[in-house]
Parts: C-alpha cells; sequence; structure tokens
C-alpha cells in the first residue's frame, strides 16, 4: 500500500517527512487489520475548516466543518484488485481541539487514525461502535507514540 499526503491548506506548517512515517505506520495497521483485502493508494488531504465544510456538504449536505472524513473505494470488478482511499483531515480543528488537550501532534494522529479505521470497514453510528473504534484507535496510537511516530507532525 502507498500512502500519499496533500497539503491543501496554509495555516499550520507541516513536516511532510514526519507525517509520512506516521500514515505509512497507520497504513501497515490498516493491511493488518483487513487481510486478506488488497490495499493500493491512500490520499490523506490536509485541509482548513473551510476546506472540510465544502466537502462535508458537497458529500453529506452537512454544511458545518467536522474533523475527517473518509472515503473507501472498492475495487471495481474486472479493473484494479486493490481498495484504496481518501482521508480528508480537518488541520484548523486538530490545532485547536489539541491545543485545549495540550498535544496538537496527537490530536492530528489521532484523526488520521480514525480515518484509517473508517477505511477498515468501522462504524462510530452507535455509542458501542464508537467505544470500539476509539479502542483501535488509543491502541494504535499508544503503540505508534512508543515509536516516536506522534511528534513534530505540526509546527
Amino acid at each position: 500500500m502507498k500512502t500519499t499526503s496533500i497539503n491543501r491548506q496554509n495555516h499550520h506548517p507541516i513536516h511532510p517527512r514526519n507525517l509520512q512515517k506516521l500514515t505509512d505506520w497507520l497504513g501497515e495497521k490498516l493491511v493488518a487489520k483487513t487481510a486478506p483485502k488488497r490495499w493500493g493508494e491512500i490520499s490523506i488531504v490536509l485541509v482548513d475548516d473551510e476546506g472540510i465544510t465544502q466537502t462535508n456538504r458537497e458529500y453529506f449536505g452537512k454544511n458545518r466543518p467536522t474533523d475527517v472524513i473518509s472515503f473507501r473505494y472498492d475495487p471495481v470488478p474486472g479493473e484494479a484488485d486493490k481498495i484504496s482511499g481518501d482521508l480528508v483531515v480537518n488541520i484548523d480543528r486538530a490545532v485547536r481541539e489539541g491545543t485545549a488537550r495540550s498535544n496538537v501532534d496527537h490530536e492530528l494522529a489521532l484523526y488520521i487514525a480514525h480515518g484509517f479505521n473508517h477505511l477498515s470497514g468501522a462504524e462510530d453510528d452507535t455509542p458501542e461502535k464508537r467505544k470500539k473504534m476509539r479502542a483501535t484507535e488509543t491502541a494504535w496510537l499508544r503503540k505508534a507514540n512508543t515509536e516516536g511516530l506522534v511528534s513534530g507532525l505540526i509546527g
């Protein structure tokens, strides 16, 4: 699987190399969680409040910002045999919420992990499912943090 990050905001400086290490690592977790499914490319698109509001409105009819939006594209029969996806991540919200919680990098990493978890097929439409997703994401980020992957993402 290949992960690609695209920065479509200019409010917050990003450290692309550190972000790439984290997204590659989370991609490995996604592959392990969904085996034997095959993955192609995952794009992580960093946007501001305006960009995610536009995406949310266009695809879901919701005229408000959110933290992350995930798009999963299953293979087309007779064409590519790999699943691909896009994550649209709101860096403005990550900075706001992360500042309030004292860790901006962790907040951004959480949004990206949440998006990868959705790509795996996980849903958060009930309290039980939300709790299960959060447990997976917390475990991923604890491990990523011990490997030095949840720091130096923003700033």
